[in-house]
């Protein structure tokens, strides 16, 4: 009889919390089996290594990266703005994936990178449409800056309140480059 989906779904979300908390070196087999409450041999079953695991990590990124740059294209206020505003921490599955593979890409991990590269030229594009392309890097950089400024001053924990400010502050000046 095969196994349930929501297994499958609770390792990979026990993998994606480890690399979160401890970093990629700590989130071996046996700590993602016990994370999700499965025997290693029910693991294996989903995830016969952790490569697979890895894979199954990054299809969960682009999955919700593709689900993201759609509403980025359909952002009443623009692109431009919805990319300022969502990039904060709201411990949404999007930010999960992402700061979970960025853990993989700090250890080079050549695939993570090349599928992060890939997302960030769809985001560019997709905000070059709305505001051309020299504004684009410009906000491409300002939700950068945002997201990591805050991962620094205090990760994910740490809330957006100062940080709701600054967004409005950026939506000035995003309003002042578009004329």
């Amino acid at each position: 009889m095969p196994r349930k989906p929501v297994a499958r779904d609770a390792v990979l979300d026990a993998y994606e919390s480890l690399l979160i908390e401890v970093g990629e070196r700590a989130a071996t087999l046996d700590a993602v089996a016990k994370g999700a409450g499965v025997s290693k041999g029910g693991l294996l079953y989903h995830f016969p290594n952790k490569e697979a695991l890895i894979s199954a990590l990054l299809e969960r990124l682009d999955e919700l990266a593709q689900e993201d740059i759609e509403r980025m294209k359909a952002a009443p206020d623009g692109a431009a703005a919805y990319f300022i505003r969502t990039s904060l921490w709201g411990g949404t599955p999007m930010d999960r994936a992402f700061v979970a593979a960025t853990r993989l890409a700090e250890v080079a991990h050549e695939e993570t990178r090349r599928r992060f590269a890939g997302i960030q030229r769809q985001w560019l594009g997709v905000l070059a449409e709305d505001v051309g392309p020299e504004v684009a890097k410009a906000v491409s950089y300002m939700g950068d800056g945002l997201y990591f400024n805050a991962m620094f001053e205090g990760g994910q924990d740490a809330g957006n309140t100062d940080r709701e400010a600054d967004v409005e502050i950026l939506l000035g000046v995003l309003d002042r480059l578009r004329k």
